[in-house]
């Protein structure tokens, strides 16, 4: 089998996302057909359980309080709203369920206590469980892991380089920090990226760099394309092509062997050939139903009759490991500690978000 590296440079990705495509593609299928079954997808559900009002400054994202983006917020969800849509995704052939909560990161508290009541009432459905909350700490992450959480995802988001032109109010490091906590636990880490955020190549391979480099690498990595929203710094951002998803795909495969590769968002503006050839560069998860957190995304429906064609069948839970146990909060070793971490704010500023954030006050203003 192919070497797990973690010395990967830049130069070498570039030198592999560059190649040939056929090239590109035969290294990749090789690779992937190694570590994975290639007639397997995962399907998983992302469930947005509190949406809007971020503080953050992210320039790709719509759920930002400072940009103007018509999104429609909300409070957290219940316990029982959530258990719903768990039954209905698993109901439609998903079998891992992600949640995630528009916060910068979690603070311990009668929310948080409702997040873990979610992770254990969706474990008990016999699904992955998977959360994306923003930074958490060390005791955080043992708290999830006792509900009986599968995954965290965390992303990266680009290269630490053109990290500086995304985000402004969080520092890279707190995002390799996150991930360090979560790996102190049995829960598994989900990090990937966007694509087409006006970033050059050379960026994309500096992401891969970083997600390689960890030990292990993460079990999931997402490669999103930017879906670019009205309101948001990143709205004229034009979209990628479908020959640089592949690429970007192709090359995550072929430097992270085990990882689940997830085709993320943007999937509604790609054909289906074109989702085929991820499949067969390594992407071997997709989102399902008609949003991701609050962008499109095709409907399930469409995505049975496009595994239907390509002879796809859908991942069972628990297949790349073993299902955790719930601990219930009367039995939990860890208890909230009331913490108030001070994750860092850089303190530069971002002309385009300046920007977004400036149009935002001008159409408050107006009504």
């Amino acid at each position: 089998m192919s070497i797990i590296r973690h010395d990967w440079t830049k130069q070498e990705i570039l030198d592999i996302y560059n190649l040939p495509l056929m090239d590109l593609l035969y290294k990749a299928a090789t690779i992937h057909r190694e570590y994975h079954d290639p007639n397997v997808v995962q399907v998983s559900t992302l469930l947005s359980i509190k949406t809007g009002g971020c503080p953050e400054d992210c320039g790709y994202c719509p759920q930002a309080a400072r940009y103007h983006t018509d999104i429609e917020g909300n409070d957290l969800m219940s316990v029982q709203q959530v258990k719903a849509q768990a039954l209905r995704a698993k109901a439609s052939g998903s079998s891992r369920v992600c949640m995630g909560a528009a916060w910068r990161n979690v603070k311990d508290g009668p929310e948080f206590d409702n997040v873990l009541e979610m992770v254990r009432t969706i474990n008990k459905l016999e699904m992955e469980v998977c959360c994306t909350l923003g930074m958490i700490t060390e005791n955080q992450a043992q708290r999830l892991a006792e509900a009986g959480l599968y995954a965290y995802n965390h992303n990266l988001d680009t290269s630490e380089e053109y990290y500086k032109e995304v985000i402004s109010t969080r520092g890279y490091e707190d995002r390799l920090q996150t991930i360090d906590n979560v790996r102190k636990t049995n829960v598994t880490v989900c990090s990937g990226g966007i694509i087409g955020m006006g970033e050059e190549v050379e960026d994309r391979a500096g992401m891969l760099v970083a997600l390689a480099k960890l030990s292990p690498q993460p079990e999931s990595v997402p490669i999103n394309s930017l879906v670019a929203v009205e309101g948001t710094p990143m709205e004229e951002e034009k979209p990628v092509s479908m020959w640089d998803m592949i690429r970007m795909v192709a090359t995550t495969r072929i430097v992270m062997p085990k990882t689940q590769v997830r085709l993320s968002a943007g999937r509604t503006e790609m054909s289906r050939e074109g989702q085929a050839m991820c499949f067969f560069a390594g992407a071997n998860s997709i989102f399902a139903g008609d949003k991701l957190l609050t962008t499109p995304n095709p409907d399930v429906n469409e995505d049975m009759e496009m595994f239907k064609l390509l002879g796809l069948n859908p991942q069972k839970p628990f297949v790349k490991k073993a299902q955790p146990e719930t601990i219930e909060a009367a039995d939990s070793k860890f208890e909230s500690l009331g913490e108030k971490p001070k994750w860092s704010r850089p303190g530069h500023s971002i002309e385009r978000n300046e920007i977004a954030k400036e149009k935002a006050k001008g159409i408050a203003a107006d009504k």
